[in-house]
């Protein structure tokens, strides 16, 4: 068998650490059997024997880690431009019945065979995908995608198009048998509490738990659908005293450490406060959350202050379709412009989408940024006309003017 050889990537390297922390390395990145050797400047980089070696050059591009969605469904790509000026019209008129169509196999594997390929073109190597209420929308994603991602299969038992309605007991099976198939690369996904009757949010749950699977829905994304999942439990069988949307999760022991929930824009303090005891994670997502005029679905701003002051931690995600693009810079740009006010940086969003996401799905030894040992996974981009700007916010900055630069990001 041919060995490989060890390959050396010279470039522009952002480094995404922490909230504040990111270092720009102008050298070369060293890999072997695709794994990091190190990341070094251009005085550091180690003298290697010419004859193993593969160069690339790219001394002109600046170089990013590949990225990770924390919340996409997948099956919703052919509608990511339909008219969104409600979040349930836009669910009953455009999304129910494009994601009854996955019901065909055919149909469901061409699709995913076209979005993953696209998806990973974008830089995106990990993530949280919701499917279809069926099967095969889960084991089709898990097929396609390259990268490490959980699935799951969206639960809808109650309140439903009866073309999607589960009876309780199929969706329990279906959980149970893709639970214990795919074990920790599966979650559990009640499309969200309106959906979704308790005792199978429970006993999913449960599911979940002992196959060392995730859990993941949707949280607070929208004030009328809040009103309207408190109005229907309030008259269900031990629910009569609920007082809010995060504690109907909690009753039902969906609020774990591997747990993670959507939007969660507008929450009050005692949900914060259940959720950081829950040490349950949030996925923000400022494309589909933005304004209408920017072709999101209008619900509000998320919060990433408040959630930090109440120590609950977050990432990115596209939510596509109710974002618009896939590509995760497009997401990062959205999360800074939306949070101007609130002093969000560049280095923050790459963060919450590189590193963050890839602790969530515990792979972050592998995954997140050019650390010794990693995978060497990266996106290349145009690096900016200024080369004697050596700050990683400047850089960032620079290349979040031009969104025709998105267009041009190839993955390594």
């Amino acid at each position: 068998m041919k060995l490989k050889k060890t390959q050396i990537i010279y470039g522009n390297f952002i480094n995404p650490k922490s909230d504040t922390c990111a270092d720009f390395i102008q050298g070369a990145l060293v890999l072997k059997n695709d794994s990091i050797v190190g990341l070094y400047a251009k005085d550091k980089i180690p003298k290697l024997d010419k004859t193993i070696i593969e160069e690339f050059h790219f001394e002109d591009r600046l170089i990013l880690p590949a990225f990770f969605d924390m919340h996409f469904h997948w099956v919703q790509d052919d509608v990511r431009y339909a008219p969104k000026k409600h979040l349930l019209t836009w669910l009953t008129n455009y999304v129910f019945p494009h994601e009854a169509k996955f019901k065909n196999r055919k149909f469901c594997q061409k699709k995913a065979k076209s979005f993953f390929k696209k998806l990973y073109k974008t830089g995106t190597i990990g993530g949280a995908i919701y499917g279809s209420i069926h099967e095969n929308s889960v084991t089709d994603a898990l097929k396609y995608a390259k990268g490490e991602f959980i699935a799951g299969n969206v639960v809808m038992t109650m309140h439903s198009p009866e073309n999607l309605l589960q009876p309780k007991k199929s969706a329990l099976k279906l959980i149970q048998k893709l639970a214990l198939k795919f074990k920790e690369k599966y979650a559990f996904t009640p499309r969200f509490a309106l959906t979704t009757d308790p005792h199978t949010m429970e006993s999913g749950g449960t599911i979940a738990k002992k196959n060392r699977s995730f859990i993941q829905t949707h949280l607070s994304e929208n004030r009328f659908e809040i009103e309207t999942i408190l109005k229907i439990f309030k008259e269900l069988p031990g629910f009569k005293n609920v007082k809010n949307y995060t504690e109907i999760y909690d009753r039902c022991g969906l609020l774990t450490a591997e747990s993670f929930f959507a939007h969660a824009i507008h929450l009050s303090n005692d949900e914060w406060r259940l959720l950081s005891k829950r040490k349950a994670k949030i996925i923000h997502c400022p494309t589909s959350n933005a304004p209408l005029k920017e072709f999101g679905l209008g619900s509000g701003l998320f919060d990433f202050k408040r959630c930090e002051r109440f120590k609950v931690d977050w990432a990115l995600g596209s939510d596509i379709g109710g974002g618009m693009e896939l590509s995760m810079l497009t997401v990062i740009d959205s999360f800074v412009r939306q949070n101007k006010s609130k002093n969000a940086t560049y280095i923050k969003a790459l963060y919450r989408a590189t590193l963050k996401g890839a602790e969530f799905l515990m792979v972050d030894h592998l995954y997140g940024n050019f650390m010794k040992n990693k995978m060497g996974n990266f996106v290349i981009l145009p690096m900016i006309k200024n080369k004697s700007v050596n700050d990683p916010e400047a850089i960032l900055k620079e290349l979040f003017k031009d969104k025709k630069l998105f267009k041009k990001a190839k993955m390594f």
